[in-house]
């Protein structure tokens, strides 16, 4: 992950299943996705009051990425980093630290995208999520390893 200018904005603590693991004795590279999902839906549902208990939320990832650093193994607990930056009207990018025992283990990102649920057509951000990005004392980069 670079530099640009990011808001740490919630930290989700997900264990890892013995099931996360493949054949190879390590968690699968799809549930690096599930826990950065997670993070994203406790943020959504905790930091936006609107969300809160709704099955479906008004939002959708246009594309998402991670990248391997170290492989995370059963047993143990993914610290899940989520932050914010990528202000758009309808859009904003989500970047993850996967870490555990205060090792980095996985960097993600994912594009969020606001919608309207009946059209299925991008919506300007909730003002609580612009407004987040705006407030430059809130700003943090990430401390990963190679930055």
């Amino acid at each position: 992950m670079n530099h640009r200018h990011r808001v740490l904005v919630h930290t989700a603590r997900v264990p890892i299943r013995w099931g996360d693991m493949d054949g190879y004795g390590h968690v699968n590279n799809t549930v690096y996705f599930r826990y950065m999902e997670q993070a994203r839906i406790e943020w959504a549902q905790s930091k936006l009051p609107e969300y809160r208990g709704m099955a479906m939320l008004p939002l959708v990832v246009v594309n998402a990425s991670c990248t391997f650093l170290i492989p995370l193994v059963h047993p143990g607990e993914v610290e899940v980093r989520m932050l914010l930056g990528d202000l758009g009207r309808t859009s904003v990018g989500s970047y993850y630290e996967l870490m555990m025992n205060g090792a980095t283990h996985a960097e993600g990102a994912a594009k969020i995208v606001w919608i309207d649920p009946a059209s299925g057509r991008p919506v300007p951000l909730p003002e609580a999520v612009a407004a987040t990005l705006r407030a430059p004392s809130q700003s943090t980069t990430s401390t990963g390893p190679g930055r």
